[in-house]
């Protein structure tokens, strides 16, 4: 399938969106007994324990979810302990919770239904404590599994077309999405939360990243085939979403590629029988690139996103100085993270949500996105409580640092209907939409464009996330009434498409803020 077809977007995000209508003609139901198992585990490979005493990274929780990830001037190579507090405060298994029927294993960062179907995997050259290698992370155990030996990132900067973070890159981590696991409850649109969860852990790994001052990059231009091929995935099942080069040494070129031939590493079934929905296929195929050119023609400057001038009343945003930030760091607001599930209806400082929109939207370092700072999605807003802000709808202009008022009035119901006739989405201080105008996203990049759409919008959401949890509020993310979202919103929503939605404001139970 032809990237350039962007017929194969439209067909796939049309016909997985939510409406009143759909919600309600489906005959789906969730067969708990076929629940899938939430890891990946290799069977007759044995486990590379991860050190557990690594660094408890100091550095402010806000100052980590803002920073960059510009690349240093020195060598930077990551040992063994750096790379286990990263996967940890990433996709580490945070905490545990007995209770009378089982345990409930809490991660690092928030996935669409607890359903934790993103995989990491690690490419590297010679480090301290570890060999060159392929390897497969497992959460369950905090253990690497070596796929294969020696070292093959010379075979991701190929896939890349030459992509310089990963050809100075002593460590890549790939993330991959595995369909069943989450499609078990979500269908055909378990596509779009593959971008939402990766967003979300890569939230986490950047900050994180930028705490234990190692370099990152988010790489989504590369050969598909390539990668897959790379780590042996069955792909209709499981694929490469993201590359993340980590550190940086040029005194280490990595080696032409070899052939990475088939490794047949039995793994665990993740349930007794599994449901195909060819319309996930459909759109990773139409989406993927098959030639070193295509990838590197990827790479370039981001298409403008330029909306109308402002015509409504303009509140500049008010955020924190870096003197006055909570005193969290970036370990312990990711270790005190949860998913609120009841929030109090109680506003929020216009500072709180200043600091978090500020914080949530100073870039993201992308292949996708130049220059720095650039960005493909809109922040629409429904503000229920917040002190100092009239109640209403709002764009975020990022170039002017302010909200512009679109149009004043108590909207708590609204914004329940549109998050599904949930009661969360009614109760939280503030909802923000992120919408991206998809033509020319798709014009520019092809239907890869909306994984980019996607994925950024996961991102923007994991920071907002960590930026309230970082002032002890509460968060949450949601799903959606798409066309009635773009609706409300309009006029000046018009023609864009919602990609991601965070409720925000103080949680009912305090004691998950601590």
């Amino acid at each position: 399938m032809n990237n350039r077809d962007t017929e194969a977007t439209w067909t796939y995000h049309n016909g997985t969106k939510h409406s009143y209508e759909s919600v309600r003609t489906g005959d789906h139901f969730l067969d708990w007994s076929n629940q899938p198992l939430p890891f990946k585990i290799y069977s007759t490979l044995d486990p590379i324990p991860l050190p557990q005493d690594f660094a408890r990274p100091d550095m402010l929780a806000l100052n980590a979810i803002a920073a960059s990830g510009s690349e240093p001037t020195v060598t930077q190579v990551p040992d063994l302990k750096t790379l286990a507090g990263i996967l940890f405060f990433s996709a580490g298994i945070t905490r545990r919770r007995i209770y009378s029927g089982g345990e409930i294993l809490f991660r690092a960062a928030a996935c669409t239904g607890a359903l934790y179907h993103i995989e990491i995997y690690l490419v590297c050259s010679d480090l301290p404590d570890l060999q060159a290698g392929v390897y497969h992370f497992g959460a369950h155990d905090f253990a690497l599994r070596k796929l294969r030996t020696g070292d093959h990132r010379g075979a991701l900067v190929k896939a890349s077309g030459g992509e310089p973070s990963l050809a100075s890159a002593p460590a890549i981590l790939i993330g991959t999405g595995t369909f069943w696991r989450n499609a078990w409850k979500y269908r055909s649109r378990t596509y779009r939360h593959c971008f939402w969860d990766s967003g979300t852990i890569l939230a986490n790994l950047l900050a994180a990243t930028a705490a234990f001052e190692v370099p990152a990059r988010v790489i989504c231009g590369f050969l598909d085939a390539q990668v897959n091929r790379l780590l042996d995935l069955d792909v209709e099942r499981e694929v490469a979403l993201t590359l993340i080069p980590l550190g940086r040494d040029r005194t280490s070129a990595p080696a032409p590629p070899s052939p990475a031939g088939p490794l047949l590493l039995p793994t665990v079934p993740l349930s007794k029988t599994e449901v195909d929905y060819p319309a996930i296929r459909a759109m990773h195929a139409a989406s993927s690139l098959h030639s070193e050119s295509e990838a590197a023609d990827w790479r370039g400057r981001t298409p403008a996103q330029e909306g109308p001038p402002p015509e409504g009343l303009l509140f500049p945003l008010c955020a924190l100085k870096d003197a006055d930030l909570p005193a969290d760091s970036i370990a312990q607001v990711i270790l005190r993270r949860g998913s609120t599930r009841q929030f109090a209806g109680e506003p929020i400082t216009f500072a709180q949500l200043s600091t978090m929109l500020d914080r949530a939207t100073r870039g993201v370092p992308a292949d996708f996105l130049e220059p720095a700072g650039a960005m493909i999605n809109h922040l629409y807003l429904i503000v229920n409580a917040v002190e100092d802000l009239p109640p209403g709808a709002y764009i975020f202009h990022q170039d002017r640092q302010a909200l512009e008022l679109l149009k004043e009035g108590n909207f708590r119901r609204e914004a329940g209907y549109l998050g599904l006739e949930q009661a969360l989405p009614a109760g939280a201080s503030v909802n923000v939409y992120l919408l991206s105008d998809l033509a020319p996203i798709l014009e520019h990049y092809g239907n890869r464009g909306y994984r980019a759409a996607q994925l950024e919008a996961g991102i923007i959401g994991g920071k907002l996330y960590l930026s309230a949890y970082a002032q002890r509020l509460g968060a949450t993310g949601l799903t959606f009434y798409d066309d009635d979202v773009t609706a409300f919103f309009s006029p000046h929503a018009a023609g864009k498409s919602v990609m991601f939605l965070a409720a925000l404001g103080r949680s009912a139970k305090r004691g998950t803020e601590k």
